[in-house]
């Protein structure tokens, strides 16, 4: 794919639009990787002449960044797509629809059927194509359908309008070879594609010298990271290392690793690299191994736990986070209570908890022995109770220490309050100056609530 041809298109759609104040919005759906898309389309769409808007009945461009995850994300999506059509056939509004779902093809066939009204519609291989979409669309009225089944390459050179001045997410791979019977995402997103180490590290430099504080590497399985040499990069503990050592930036985070690959030298290079913030994320999905054998996670409860202990052991002030799947299709009551003796054990600092949600084409789908409604939910008010009672324990340990926190802005609840987070990841909220933002500061922790610590300077 050649950039300088996008490139091209955006100064097309650019001195089309030029002097008529048009704007855009993004709904964004998903994880991380969706957000990180989403800041690429921005960065395309205020090249091309487009400002950003909240508000969606004054935008003139609407596109939606969809997620094929969580269950209800079809019906949001529906929703949603119900509630512009007045607007695109009054205005004109050009709507969009990308993302994961887009490479569903029941998705597609409803979209074609019920809502013929959308402009364009990309899949997550051909982002990097929206300009000469828009263009397409803008001079022709055309409705344009730009899906790629294929892995597709990894796109560089686009820009990016990132929604933080503070923190910054950067992809360093793509795509999953690990078909978990749970997850669509080696569907959608297709095979592991890593980025050249150089591409990587000149953008983490870039974001360093416009003055970001802390950035997240991000990817389906940022551990299984394969560099191409350059830089003597091969892998992800050799990445980690290099980005310890870009000036200005002051915290690095990953998301997400899988056990399985979780080698020792990716052990060390968090231990021995300052930067890197010692809240590592570690899923676990579920405590049993018969279920994680039909999940498909390649390692037991018992591998699990060794090597979260190892990890312990090894890496001074380590703690822990985790991805929990209630109910997934066979789950017992003494499988769940595996899951339970986990947590116990782990005692983790957050968890992340699903209630297992049927997706169309995964294997779990066509599975039998599907849990009933009832009993997931039961099991997930029970994990969620010892979870809350396990964070009101581990927030008390923070009270009368002094935490080092990167200050993110004002609190959303309380504008004269100052927040920002912990190395764990805990949010702190405490009295401050405007020019403490963007400063990673040290902070007396004075009380502790449920979901923040209080801090007092």
């Amino acid at each position: 794919m050649n950039v300088e041809e996008q490139l091209d298109f955006i100064e097309k759609v650019g001195k089309i639009n030029a002097g008529k104040n048009l704007k855009y919005t993004i709904y964004t759906m998903g994880c991380q990787l969706n957000e990180n898309d989403s800041e690429k389309i921005s960065g395309m769409l205020e090249n091309m002449g487009y400002s950003k808007t909240e508000n969606m009945e004054d935008a003139d461009v609407i596109i939606y960044n969809t997620c094929c995850v969580r269950e209800n994300a079809e019906d949001k999506l529906f929703g949603k797509l119900g509630e512009v059509k007045k607007q695109r056939e009054q205005k004109g509004t050009i709507i969009a629809i990308c993302g994961c779902m887009m490479q569903e093809k029941h998705i597609i066939d409803k979209i074609k059927k019920s809502y013929n009204f959308v402009d364009i519609i990309f899949g997550t291989h051909t982002i990097h194509k929206l300009p000469e979409d828009l263009y397409n669309v803008i001079c022709n009225r055309k409705r344009i359908m730009d899906i790629l089944d294929i892995d597709g390459e990894v796109i560089e050179g686009l820009p990016i309008k990132r929604n933080d001045n503070i923190k910054a997410s950067v992809t360093i791979m793509n795509g999953c070879n690990n078909f978990c019977s749970y997850c669509i995402v080696p569907y959608v997103r297709g095979r592991e594609r890593s980025r050249d180490p150089q591409d990587v590290i000149n953008e983490v430099e870039d974001i360093a010298k416009q003055g970001y504080k802390e950035v997240t590497l991000l990817g389906q399985n940022v551990n299984s990271y394969k560099g191409n040499g350059n830089l003597g990069i091969t892998k992800f503990s050799e990445l980690l290392r290099a980005v310890n050592k870009i000036p200005g930036i002051e915290r690095i985070r990953f998301v997400s690793p899988h056990p399985k690959d979780f080698s020792d030298d990716v052990i060390d290079a968090i231990r021995d690299c300052d930067k890197v913030c010692k809240l590592i994320h570690l899923p676990l999905q579920s405590g049993s191994t018969n279920i994680l054998k039909v999940m498909n996670r390649k390692y037991t409860k018992e591998q699990y736990l060794e090597l979260a202990n190892k990890m312990k052991e090894r890496i001074p002030g380590l703690t822990l986070s985790t991805d929990i799947i209630v109910g997934f299709p066979g789950e017992t009551d003494e499988d769940f209570e595996d899951t339970l003796d986990v947590v116990r054990q782990i005692n983790y600092e957050q968890v992340y908890m699903f209630i297992y949600s049927r997706r169309v084409g995964t294997p779990g789908d066509k599975m039998e022995n599907q849990v009933p409604e009832e009993d997931k939910h039961r099991r997930f008010d029970k994990l969620k109770a010892l979870v809350e009672s396990q964070i009101d324990e581990n927030n008390k340990k923070y009270v009368g220490t002094v935490q080092k926190v990167l200050v993110e802005g004002k609190s959303k609840n309380n504008e004269e309050m100052l927040t920002g987070r912990t190395d764990s990841n805990k949010v702190v909220n405490f009295e401050g100056p405007e020019d403490l933002i963007g400063n990673v500061i040290e902070i007396p922790i004075v009380s502790e609530h449920m979901w923040y610590l209080k801090g007092q300077i």
